[in-house]
């Protein structure tokens, strides 16, 4: 079983107002809640390494624009 976390993710970034993202957070939460204790560590595994390879994403984003800032 995949989970399609970032469409999860995608939505939470494009919420408009911080009620939007706490649906969004219910509504995964509630879905994990429905999964069985075998499927909650796949969506846990899977939810480890998505949100690392996110950070490492955004970690790189960052240094690729900060290096195209000028220092003076």
């Amino acid at each position: 079983m995949n989970f399609d976390f970032k469409s999860y993710h995608l939505r939470g970034i494009h919420a408009e107002t911080l009620e939007e993202k706490q649906v969004i957070n219910q509504e995964l939460k509630d879905f994990y809640n429905s999964l069985t204790e075998e499927d909650k560590g796949l969506f846990n595994l899977q939810l480890q390494k998505f949100l690392a390879t996110e950070m490492g994403r955004l970690g790189s984003d960052y240094q690729a624009i900060k290096n195209q800032i000028p220092t003076e």
